[in-house]
C-alpha cells in the first residue's frame, strides 16, 4: 500500500506523515514538493492514493491531476487553502475523489483515505443485470454509463453517485444518505455533494437526458426520476 503526498508545505507532510505512521503504519509514504514530478511519480511508483495540494510553486494542482487523469484512475483527494466553490467544482469535474480544505484535521483526512480507498476497491458485481430508464444505460458489470449507445465520461465519484440515485429510483434520498453511500461514514461536506450532482447533471443533460432526471428535493435531498 502505498500514498504519494503532493504537498509543499512542510508541516502539512509533517502532520500527514505522522498520522500516517501512528495509526496505519503499513502505508509506504511517498512525497513531492513539485507538480511537475507528480505524474511521473505516479506512472513509476502506482500509488494506491494522491493527496494533492493545488497551490504547488511550479505547476498548479489543477494541472497536475489533468496530467494523471490522462492515465490513471488513482483515487486523488485535494488538500487545499482554496476553498471557493469554482475550485471545488473544477477538482472534481477533472476527477478529484475527495476534496479537504485547509486548515484540517489530520485524522479526519485519514478517515477520508480509507473510506475514498474503501468505495474504490468495490468489486464489479458481475451478476448484477445493466439498469435502464428509458435511453440511459448503467452496465453494473462493466462501470460503464451509456446514453442513447454513447458512453459518458464519468469520474468514479460520478459513477458512483449515479448508481446508488439509479438503484433508488423513485426514492428522495437525503443528503446523509447520499453521503455515506458515496462518500463514507461521517462525511459532512454538502458542498461537495451539491457541486458532484451539477456536474453529474451536466453530463447527462449534454448527452440528451431530461434535466428532471435527478430532482432536487430542497432542503432534503434528491430523487431520481425514471423517464416515463
Amino acid at each position: 500500500m502505498k500514498a504519494l503526498i503532493v504537498e509543499d508545505e512542510p508541516q502539512t507532510i509533517e502532520a500527514v506523515s505522522l498520522i500516517f505512521k501512528l495509526r496505519w503504519p503499513e502505508v509506504e509514504l511517498l512525497s513531492t514538493t513539485r507538480g511537475s514530478e507528480a505524474a511521473l511519480m505516479v506512472e513509476k511508483e502506482s500509488p494506491d492514493v494522491v493527496i494533492l495540494d493545488l497551490g504547488l510553486p511550479d505547476v498548479d494542482g489543477i494541472e497536475v491531476l489533468k496530467e494523471i487523469r490522462a492515465f490513471s484512475d488513482v483515487p486523488v483527494i485535494i488538500v487545499t487553502a482554496r476553498g471557493d466553490s469554482i475550485s471545488q467544482v473544477k477538482g472534481l469535474e477533472l476527477g478529484a475523489d475527495d476534496y479537504v480544505t485547509k486548515p484540517f484535521d489530520p485524522g479526519v483526512l485519514l478517515v477520508r483515505v480509507k473510506n475514498t480507498l474503501a468505495h474504490a476497491r468495490i468489486p464489479l458485481n458481475q451478476g448484477t443485470a445493466p439498469f435502464a430508464a428509458g435511453n440511459l444505460i448503467i452496465d453494473f458489470a462493466n462501470r460503464q454509463v451509456s446514453f442513447r449507445g454513447k458512453l459518458l465520461d464519468l469520474t468514479p465519484t460520478e459513477y458512483r453517485l449515479l448508481c446508488h440515485l439509479a438503484r433508488n429510483a423513485g426514492r428522495v434520498l437525503s443528503h446523509d444518505n447520499i453521503l455515506r453511500a458515496v462518500w463514507g461514514e461521517g462525511y459532512e461536506n454538502t458542498d461537495i455533494l451539491r457541486a458532484c450532482i451539477y456536474q453529474l447533471r451536466q453530463k447527462l443533460t449534454q448527452a440528451g437526458a431530461n434535466p428532471g432526471i435527478i430532482s432536487v428535493e430542497r432542503g432534503v435531498g434528491y430523487k431520481f426520476v425514471v423517464p416515463r
